[in-house]
């Protein structure tokens, strides 16, 4: 026959703050585990003659805490299934940041075991006591052990559990960090409610692990903040400014705006973070990306106001579009390299089309929006993947040479068309060699706009303006700033 397991809490402090109907468990179990003897009753419970045994060894045993918890489930539960009846004592309330309860809870269900859950006073109530807080103004409970910058919210009182030593206090400082400024006040609470035990110290951010200040029994409380520098690092608070540039008495030019209004904001500012990409400029990158997103806001805030579409569900359409498209990440699949990571990419996309029922020519899905020389690249990788595309560069040589015939012989009226010809061949012969054309492009500009900058410079030193030299001295001008720059680069 099955039996019972029954978990119980230590509450925070000794035994004058245990309940009576805990009391009466504690002293009255015939079988006492505690998942630690590091709790000021227990030496109450030791002169009481109370006999039980501890989890302690399996901290040593273990390497990391899940690994710990699991094995105190398992072994409380196969304690029930051989007919015993353990009762299971934590610190503080049984429900607030006990893994091992919620383990029980889970599996016993599964097992068939029944798990009851008694009483006992959380630790929660003398901190807010000694802090000063209500929590109905709203609280986040973090572990110290697991604590991801993600999970932060400034707004809010945060408490941060299992900050039991120094070197986990500094693992949650440099977490910290990243939202809160180096002498942000955060106050260690240990053993609140603890007669003779309890301290309470305010300290600076930076100095949470300069001393030996932790222990079992210790909580860091960060206080909620109206601070732009903590609150501008968080997504909410730039949704809300966007929103608020919305709004009826917000900014004349950004109400304004629509879907259509907006179009070449998006495409100048993309460029402009290439730009910064090309040269290698990290603060830049996160200046122009920050404008790029803040494209993306206006549309949402925009649709929003209609009932389209909100912000939330870009984000969800993204996040399921990425699972869906990454099995070998999210699913059971695998993929061995890049190259085969993009084909399950583009089999994924094919279907989803399929699911959509679309219907139609394989060039289908290209933005007739897109730059010429983006929508070029485009149709032909599309062309290419049902065969439609030259075998050997020769071919696309001859295409060239050809087309450039047609454009020297065309008509003026003609010439446009067969320019369009050229380049399109060249766009070819571009991703052959595996090249983007839209960044080679680019490049290009970026080193015509260096050596025609030289080829100024030497002008001014003679103090004559540029359009007064002839084409053969700008020429040589050029060709030396095309040396200077290879010699640069370390070529020949």
């Amino acid at each position: 026959m099955l039996g019972k397991i029954t978990v119980v809490g230590l509450g925070y402090g000794d035994e004058d703050s245990l309940p009576l109907g805990v009391y009466r468990l504690l002293t009255g179990a015939g079988e006492l585990w505690l998942r630690t003897e590091k709790h000021p009753v227990v030496d109450w419970l030791s002169v009481e003659g109370v006999r039980f045994r501890s989890f302690d060894s399996v901290y040593e045993k273990q390497a990391d805490f899940p690994s710990v918890y699991r094995e105190i489930a398992d072994r409380l539960l196969n304690r029930a299934e051989e007919g015993h009846h353990p009762v299971y004592a934590v610190p503080g309330h049984p429900m607030v940041a006990e893994a091992t309860v919620a383990l029980l809870l889970r599996e016993g269900k599964e097992r068939g075991i029944p798990v009851e859950v008694k009483g006992g006073a959380s630790f929660l109530d003398p901190v807010f006591a000694r802090l000063g807080v209500d929590p109905a103004d709203g609280f986040l409970l973090l572990d110290g052990t697991d604590l991801n910058a993600d999970d932060l919210n400034p707004r809010l009182h945060q408490l941060i559990i299992q900050v039991y030593d120094r070197m986990r206090a500094s693992e949650v400082k440099l977490t910290l960090m990243e939202f809160y400024p180096d002498d942000y006040p955060v106050t260690v609470v240990t053993a609140a409610g603890v007669a003779a035990e309890e301290v309470v110290t305010r300290v600076p951010l930076y100095e949470l692990d300069r001393e030996e200040r932790f222990g079992n029994l210790s909580t860091v409380y960060i206080p909620p903040t109206a601070s732009e520098q903590v609150l501008h690092r968080q997504f909410e608070t730039l949704t809300g400014i966007i929103a608020r540039l919305r709004a009826p008495d917000g900014c004349p030019w950004d109400r304004k705006q629509t879907h259509e209004s907006l179009r070449p904001y998006l495409l100048e500012e993309a460029y402009e973070f290439l730009e910064a990409v090309a040269a290698e400029d990290g603060e830049a990158m996160a200046d122009e990306l920050g404008d790029v997103l803040l494209q993306i806001l206006l549309h949402a805030q925009i649709a929003s106001e209609t009932g389209e579409f909100d912000i939330r569900d870009v984000v969800k359409n993204l996040s399921d579009k990425m699972v869906r498209r990454h099995p070998h990440v999210f699913g059971g699949e695998s993929a061995k390299n890049a190259a085969e990571v993009k084909e399950k990419w583009e089999q994924i996309k094919q279907r989803e089309r399929s699911g959509a029922n679309r219907e139609g020519s394989v060039l289908e899905g290209i933005p007739t929006e897109f730059p010429a020389l983006l929508r070029a690249t485009k149709l032909q990788k599309k062309a290419a993947k049902v065969g439609f595309h030259w075998d050997r560069p020769e071919e696309i040589r001859d295409k060239l040479e050809e087309e450039l015939e047609e454009i020297l012989s065309a008509s003026p009226e003609e010439r446009e068309e067969e320019v369009g010809d050229l380049f399109f061949t060249a766009v070819a012969l571009s991703l052959y060699f595996g090249t983007d054309p839209e960044q080679a492009l680019l490049a290009a500009c970026r080193k015509f706009v260096r050596r025609f900058r030289r080829v100024e410079e030497e002008a001014r030193k003679t103090g004559r303006p540029v359009d007064s030299f002839s084409l053969e001295e700008l020429d040589d001008w050029w060709n030396r700033a095309k040396r200077e720059e290879r010699r640069e680069k370390g070529k020949p």
